[in-house]
């Protein structure tokens, strides 16, 4: 029998008696190999065989003559899949796997989708009559940057010393407060379509936090300017400031009407004097990203419209119909939900925001983190949206702490805060106010503590990710679009009578 090139001597296994006393158990190589000699005694440091040198010597003399006699296991070793080297193995395969039967099972539900239902996409899912018909809302959208124009005058009157400090801040908050209350009494005065009325509430919402970020940003800026100015030396904040940042005079000039307008526009929610910038701009990449994103909108329609539509028109209020049922219709909502939340995230995260700061030369890009590894759901908020999480701990949560809130509190108002506007978006195009996407914010929190302790207790990091993706695209999302949906239908239902 030839055995494989890679075995070592039966003599090294053997010992030194039974090498003194039967050369026959030792394996043998050709004349020509022992005249080359090994100087490593055919061995590694940890006691495995040296490959042979083919480079060197002929593949004939590296052959090695294998006795029954020579032992076949060595060392201690732990199964593949065994919880002390799971994790220290490669599962590419498996994960090819996964992704092969994700294909094979999407695929029939396709089939079987298209033999239902037929092809169900019209032309106007996006752009219906009704949706061009919004005319006040276009024109609320076009007024939209006086709100910004105005608080820029606010900050001029300020540095010029024809107000005081406390007319500024009540000339802000009547700014960002008609930022919202602006469109929301034009989109329940008319009976806009439902997508118009997000569109303009989410572009609103934007505009507030930037407006907000800027009147407090400027504000600090004063505060900074002055206690400079008193105490005749530089205030800088090193590295174990927030971020990472340290302000200067540089970063503490006055607000101008181009800096206002790029930060207007630039995909960050946090205002400051400059931003970091690339030097120039890819015009072929923000082609390719421009395509990339017209296809997954595209994607996005044809999977609300084929599949997560007639789910919803073929099922019963979550709240009021049979259990059973209930759960049935979340479980096979939960799927398409899913796809149309991912290619959301991929749309607007990754291509959109990367567009804008090419064309705007923005630098910072990082819009998102690795939110699908969250381990809790504290961690998923912290990643998934980055431009929100950033403007939160700028001018929520840090506030907050300055001002002696514990941690807990601090935490607590973020989220509220979270939730109102997460109401504001989608119950006033709704016309409904039934509060589920603000208690669907809210009831996060303990959702927080929870996948905690049973991260703790079981100490291992994939419980609390497990948690996290069950009660988001399995539990959640889906019941949400259920409740909508149908209470839509219900106040359509009775507006008509």
């Amino acid at each position: 029998m030839v055995p494989p090139p890679s075995m070592a001597a039966a003599a090294d296994r053997a010992g030194p008696g039974a090498d003194a006393g039967d050369s026959t158990l030792r394996l043998r190589r050709t004349p020509s190999a022992d005249l080359a000699g090994d100087s490593s005694g055919g061995r590694r440091e940890n006691g495995e065989p040296n490959p042979p040198q083919q480079e060197h010597q002929p593949l004939q003399h590296e052959m090695l003559y294998y006795r029954a006699s020579a032992p076949a296991h060595r060392r201690v070793k732990e199964s593949p899949l065994s919880s002390d080297s799971i994790f220290q193995q490669s599962h590419a395969g498996l994960l090819n796997l996964c992704i092969v039967v994700l294909i094979a099972v999407n695929s029939r539900l396709i089939i079987e989708n298209l033999m239902k239902y037929g092809l169900l996409i019209r032309a106007g899912f996006w752009f219906s009559a009704r949706s061009l018909g919004d005319w006040p809302l276009l024109m609320c959208c076009l007024t939209l940057p006086v709100f910004p124009l105005g608080a820029l005058m606010v900050e001029k009157l300020i540095r010029r010393k024809l107000i005081g400090e406390h007319v500024v801040i009540l000339l802000h908050i009547i700014v960002t407060t008609s930022v919202i209350v602006y469109p929301v009494v034009v989109i329940l005065k008319c009976d806009s379509a439902v997508l118009s009325g997000f569109m303009l509430m989410f572009l609103a919402s934007i505009m507030w936090m930037k407006l907000v970020s800027f009147a407090h940003t400027n504000y600090d800026i004063r505060v900074l300017s002055k206690s400079t100015e008193k105490d005749g030396r530089i205030i800088i904040l090193g590295k174990g400031a927030p971020y990472g940042n340290y302000i200067d005079h540089y970063n503490m000039r006055d607000p101008t009407f181009k800096s206002l307008v790029y930060f207007m526009l630039a995909p960050t929610l946090c205002y400051q004097p400059t931003y970091p910038q690339t030097a120039c701009i890819r015009k072929g990449w923000v082609i390719r990203q421009l395509v990339k994103c017209l296809v997954f909108t595209g994607l996005m329609g044809f999977i609300i419209e084929q599949y997560i539509n007639p789910i919803v028109k073929n099922s019963k209020h979550p709240l009021k119909g049979n259990f059973l049922n209930a759960i049935e219709r979340v479980l096979k909502l939960s799927v398409p939900t899913l796809y149309v939340w991912l290619c959301m995230f991929y749309c607007f995260f990754h291509l959109w925001l990367n567009i804008l700061a090419e064309l705007l030369c923005f630098g910072d890009r990082e819009f998102y983190k690795d939110w699908w590894n969250a381990k809790t759901v504290e961690e998923y908020w912290r990643m998934w949206n980055m431009p929100v999480h950033k403007w939160i701990i700028r001018h929520i949560y840090f506030p907050c702490i300055r001002n002696g809130f514990s941690r807990g509190v601090a935490i607590l108002i973020s989220f509220l805060v979270s939730a109102v506007f997460h109401e504001i978006c989608i119950a006033v195009p709704c016309h409904i106010f039934k509060f589920w996407a603000f208690f669907g914010i809210m009831f996060q929190i303990p959702l927080v503590f929870l996948t905690r302790y049973l991260q703790d207790k079981f100490k291992n990091i994939m419980v609390g990710n497990m948690i996290f993706w069950f009660f988001f695209s399995i539990l959640g999302q889906p019941m949400c679009v259920l409740l909508y949906y149908h209470d839509v239908m219900n106040r359509q239902a009775q507006a008509s009578r």
